[in-house]
């Protein structure tokens, strides 16, 4: 299941990158190609836990862009770009923003195939864009690889128009999969996970984990109000290595089970839709 180094996806794997140093080219490219790679992974709990966010995340920006309207989209860390052509279907004008030149390079080719679409360098963290300047931002998988995740909640709700709305995603503190994570990439255990999976395995640069209530507590400080939560994706040691396709029916069935309860908090995703007070 471990996908990500330690980068911010606001403008990075999502969102900007909030990391000190610069990364190169090469390392940038691998980075991309990995984040393409975790949605056709030979693993099938790997696979899915990607590719439902994803069409989770779709599924929602389609909704809204059909009921709430708007001209303007911002997308921050778009990272590979999945999101970005269909925000360009849905939008008159649409921005994707990164702190890394590298990631941005990386989608030349989707601008030249989407002339509504504007790549900017850009730290949402401590923005320059134009304050309310923007219909609907979508912000999936960044704030958990920023230090200061409030800064990033509160560029944000900056750059929204009054009345608009916010699509949020981000790892879950406590899930099974990110307490595993910590003793994945120990000395020794990381060689065998690598061996397991026969795909690129990296850190996963969460540095700021959060939970519901966290995320919660931080959208209504900077003024947002959350129409949408929701909680999904259950990563189970072992299972999910070992027991292919039989291993994710069952995490499906149980993620089924427990998704409304107190156990929720062991779901890896987190989903939000908030709309900025006017």
């Amino acid at each position: 299941m471990w996908h990500r180094v330690s980068r911010h996806r606001a403008l990075g794997s999502r969102t900007s990158r909030q990391g000190p140093e610069a990364i190169g080219a090469a390392e940038t490219g691998a980075l991309v190609e990995l984040q393409r790679t975790l949605y056709s992974s030979r693993n099938p709990t790997r696979r899915w836990l990607h590719q439902s966010r994803r069409e989770r995340v779709e599924c929602a920006l389609r909704r809204l862009a059909e009921e709430r309207g708007g001209a303007d989209a911002l997308e921050v860390g778009p990272g590979s770009g999945i999101y970005l052509s269909l925000l360009c279907e849905l939008f008159e004008r649409v921005t994707a923003t990164d702190i890394e030149p590298e990631y941005l390079n990386h989608l030349a080719s989707v601008v030249a195939e989407r002339p509504n679409l504007r790549l900017v360098i850009d730290d949402i963290a401590s923005s320059t864009l134009q304050p309310e300047s923007f219909d609907l931002v979508l912000c999936s998988e960044v704030i958990e690889h920023a230090p200061q995740p409030a800064q990033v909640v509160a560029g944000l709700r900056r750059v929204l128009r009054p009345g608009g709305t916010l699509v949020l995603t981000t790892p879950q503190a406590r899930s099974t999969l990110e307490l595993a994570s910590k003793i994945a990439f120990l000395p020794g255990i990381i060689d065998v996970v690598r061996r397991v999976y026969r795909e690129p395995i990296l850190p996963t640069g969460h540095i700021s984990l959060l939970t519901v209530r966290q995320v919660q507590e931080l959208l209504t400080a900077n003024g947002f109000r959350v129409h949408e939560h929701d909680t999904w994706g259950l990563y189970l040691p072992l299972v999910s290595e070992l027991g292919g396709q039989a291993g994710l029916s069952l995490e499906r069935r149980l993620e089924a089970r427990i998704s409304r309860g107190r156990l929720a908090g062991l779901l890896w995703t987190q989903s939000w839709i908030a709309e900025r007070a006017r």
